[in-house]
């Protein structure tokens, strides 16, 4: 698969499956076994681009995404009756994952870019996002790029980048009417966010695809490359956080919190290809 291999000898691989069925684990970077790696993240960073957003974790592994979006007329449109949203479809979504050294159409990295789009269509919310009409809707090009040497699996990093970068995507304000040929304000201010910000109506955020392995009877949440060597069972879980829309006059008080929604569960086997 796509990341590196751990040199590490038996006696190490050892004692490094020793100390993370410990309890608590003891893990070799000091962390707790649900603390996530630090990292440094920034928005905004590609022009011509609708959004786009770069991630770097601490171990210097580092991504970029890029989403563009361009008016596709939509084939075989129906007077039908109804949520016309309803019809929205997953191939509205192209997504094109670039790893270092390896060809865009290496078998893992295909497989890389169909976990990513099967989080994000999961929740059949986001196709409906990108309808305009009967007529037109949007197509959506995310185009992902390990920058680095892939250092570990890099499915959550490619996960949290292409996150933050659809939270960053904006769209033309639609000025038209109907079913009338789509035109917009071409002013890029007044442009909408797919994913509406804080404060806003109920609905759900992009997905995000973390990694979770056991060693012994622990549970640990991404794993370094040297976890992942030693792990029993590796799992990708994807998650989206749902929006409920608070009542009139409720408080924040009220509220007990975020609601996730689990969208897929993929048994990985990181060590292989």
């Amino acid at each position: 698969m796509a990341t590196t291999h751990t040199l590490l000898s038996p006696a190490e691989l050892n004692y490094l499956h020793t100390s993370l069925s410990l309890r608590p684990p003891i893990r070799s970077d000091g962390r707790l076994p649900t603390q996530f790696r630090p990292l440094t993240a920034e928005t905004g960073i590609l022009q011509g681009t609708n959004g786009s957003a770069c991630v770097t974790f601490s171990d210097g592994a580092e991504a970029i995404v890029g989403v563009k979006a361009e008016i596709e007329k939509t084939p075989d449109a129906q007077s039908g009756d109804g949520d016309e949203k309803k019809k929205a479809r997953g191939d509205w979504v192209e997504i094109s994952v670039e790893i270092p050294s390896q060809r865009d159409d290496d078998a893992a990295t295909v497989f890389l870019g169909e976990m990513l789009r099967e989080a994000l269509l999961g929740d059949g919310e986001f196709a409906k996002k990108l309808w305009i009409n009967r007529r037109f809707h949007w197509r959506l090009h995310i185009d992902i790029l390990l920058l680095s040497p892939p250092l570990s699996y890099p499915l959550p990093l490619l996960s949290l980048t292409t996150h933050l970068a659809l939270l960053a995507t904006r769209l033309p304000k639609l000025k038209s009417e109907g079913d009338e040929d789509p035109m917009f304000d071409d002013d890029w201010e007044s442009s909408v966010f797919v994913y509406p910000r804080e404060g806003a109506s109920e609905g759900t955020r992009p997905p995000i695809t973390l990694l979770v392995v056991t060693v012994g009877d622990n549970v640990i949440f991404d794993p370094s490359k040297e976890e992942l060597a030693v792990a029993e069972t590796a799992l990708a879980v994807s998650v989206a956080e749902v929006r409920r829309e608070r009542p009139r006059g409720g408080m924040e008080v009220d509220s007990k919190g975020r609601e996730l929604k689990l969208l897929s569960i993929r048994t990985i086997d990181p060590r292989r290809g």
